[in-house]
Order: structure tokens, then C-alpha cells, then sequence
């Protein structure tokens, strides 16, 4: 009979081997967290899915996660089940207000181990409030000195846009992760947003460093997902993650059902692929 094969590596979409990313093991304490910022400019990358799957893949993990919500769409309030425009206080409050702190504005989630710091509408007049403060790019870096001790990771959801949040994300954040969509165009925005981080890093915010681009919404049965995919790498190298995020109705269906993919659909390509993601940051040491 003849034998079969040898099976090779497996190869990730740019033909580098796929490590086997351990699961984590137990940690026994928690704290102080990581702070890492999720940014891309342009809107509709996966940056809010991100957060949350991810968030909720690390505390499946057994690790201790905020989210905090840093887009006045709110986007990732109510991907964790929470509706924004109900909301006394939020992100807002505990930046611009003397006597309000980020534990007032907390929030638990129906996931173990994941809580979110929400955002509203409100938080777009921060924007413009900003402008006049002192010290104007550190407003949350200041605000999550409050809670950085009680968690392991803290995963912050930016605007699409390169305003004084984003910046104000990038000066408080350890670490950025940019998730790009595979798409031509979306190319075009990364270099601006690299620029952005490299100015942030020399004048604000010195231990800042990119940990990875994660290739989202990705089509291996088109030629044009993978030529993206291919040239992310030829540019950035090893900064591209392993792990991609393939393009599937399931996200949206989590996100009108208000829970992270893991939960909603925990044997979906799609949760696997975070879960892969959440070991893959760890492995790299850019999560505990």
C-alpha cells in the first residue's frame, strides 16, 4: 500500500510556518495591565470586532480585560450589550470632569473577566474641549492610572480618525495593533497612521511600539485579498500577525446580537481565528 504524504508545515497566508500557539497559562495575580490602542483611520477595518473578540478571547483565557470604548459611535458599548444613548456617565465624564474617575463609569459585561469603559456621542465634544487643556494629549493616559493595576490587558477602540483622541489613545497605550482591511485602498492609509505613531512616540509617548498589523476581512479564494495580504508583508515584515480574520456574515450577526463572536458563534471560523489571535499576542508578549 502506498504510504501517505508527509504533511508539511502548516504555512500562514504569506507562506510563513504557522507556530503553534500554546494556550496561556493560568496567571496568579493580575496587574498591571497593557494598555493597547486599536487604530486605523479609516473606518469599517474590524477595528471594533476586534476589540471586542479579542477582549473576550484573553478572558476566556483567564485574563483580566477592559474594553474601553473610545469612539463616540459607541460602537463597542453596544457590541458588549450596552445602549450608549441610555447613559449618564461615560469615557467622557472621567476625562473631563474633576471628581468623576474611570471606576464611577465602569461597567461589567455578561462575559467573566471582560468589563467596558462606555462611549457616547458625548465624548465627540471632547474633541473640541480638549483644544484649550493643559497637557492635552495625556487626558487618558491620566484617567486609566485609576484602574491600569486591576487588569492584564486593556484593549482601547479609537475613532477612525487621527484627532486629539486618537492621539490621546496612542500617548496612554503600551502598544498600537492596527487591523487592515484587505483591500487596496486600505493600504494607503497605513503609512499616514505609522507617521502618526512615530511622531506620538518621539514627542509623547516614548515606550509606544506598532505590535502587529492584523489583516482583517480576508478572502483566500481571491487573488486581490492575497496580493494584499503579500504586500502588508513585503512592507512591515514580521509586524504582520500570523493570524488573519477571514470575512464572514457571522460578524455582523454578533454585532446585532450584542455579544463577541466567541459567544455567539464559539465554533465559528471566526471564533477560532480570535481565539488563535489572543495566543498569538501572548506568545509575542504583548499581552500577560
Amino acid at each position: 500500500m502506498p504510504h501517505p504524504e508527509p504533511q508539511g508545515p502548516l504555512l500562514d497566508p504569506v507562506g510563513r510556518e504557522l507556530p503553534e500557539f500554546p494556550v496561556p497559562e493560568p496567571l496568579g495575580s493580575h496587574g498591571p495591565g497593557r494598555i493597547i490602542a486599536l487604530c486605523n483611520q479609516k473606518g469599517g477595518v474590524g477595528k471594533t470586532t476586534t476589540t471586542i473578540s479579542l477582549g473576550a478571547a484573553l478572558a476566556e483565557y483567564g485574563r483580566r480585560v477592559l474594553v474601553v470604548d473610545f469612539d463616540p459611535q459607541g460602537a463597542a458599548s453596544v457590541g458588549l450589550g450596552v445602549n450608549p444613548n441610555e447613559l449618564d456617565r461615560t469615557i467622557y465624564n472621567a476625562m473631563m470632569e474633576r471628581g468623576t474617575s474611570l471606576r464611577d463609569v465602569l461597567r461589567t459585561t455578561d462575559i467573566d473577566g471582560l468589563d467596558l469603559v462606555p462611549a457616547n456621542i458625548d465624548l465627540s465634544a471632547a474633541e473640541v474641549q480638549l483644544v484649550g487643556e493643559v497637557a492635552r494629549e495625556s487626558v487618558l493616559s491620566r484617567a486609566l492610572r485609576d484602574v491600569v493595576d486591576d487588569y492584564d490587558v486593556i484593549l482601547v477602540d479609537c475613532q477612525p480618525s487621527l484627532g486629539l483622541l486618537t492621539v490621546n489613545a496612542l500617548t496612554a497605550a503600551h502598544g498600537v495593533m492596527i487591523p487592515l482591511e484587505c483591500e487596496f485602498f486600505a493600504l494607503r492609509g497605513v503609512a499616514l497612521l505609522v507617521e502618526t505613531i512615530e511622531k506620538v512616540r518621539d514627542r509623547l509617548n516614548p515606550r509606544l511600539e506598532v505590535d502587529g498589523i492584523l489583516a482583517t476581512m480576508f478572502d483566500s479564494r481571491t487573488l486581490h485579498a492575497r496580493e494584499v495580504v503579500q504586500r502588508v508583508y513585503e512592507a512591515f515584515g514580521d509586524t504582520l500577525f500570523h493570524t488573519v480574520i477571514g470575512r464572514t456574515v457571522k460578524f455582523p450577526d454578533a454585532s446585532v446580537a450584542a455579544e463577541p463572536i466567541t459567544v455567539y458563534a464559539p465554533t465559528h471560523a471566526g471564533a477560532t481565528a480570535y481565539r488563535q489571535l489572543a495566543r498569538e499576542l501572548v506568545a509575542r508578549g504583548d499581552a500577560a
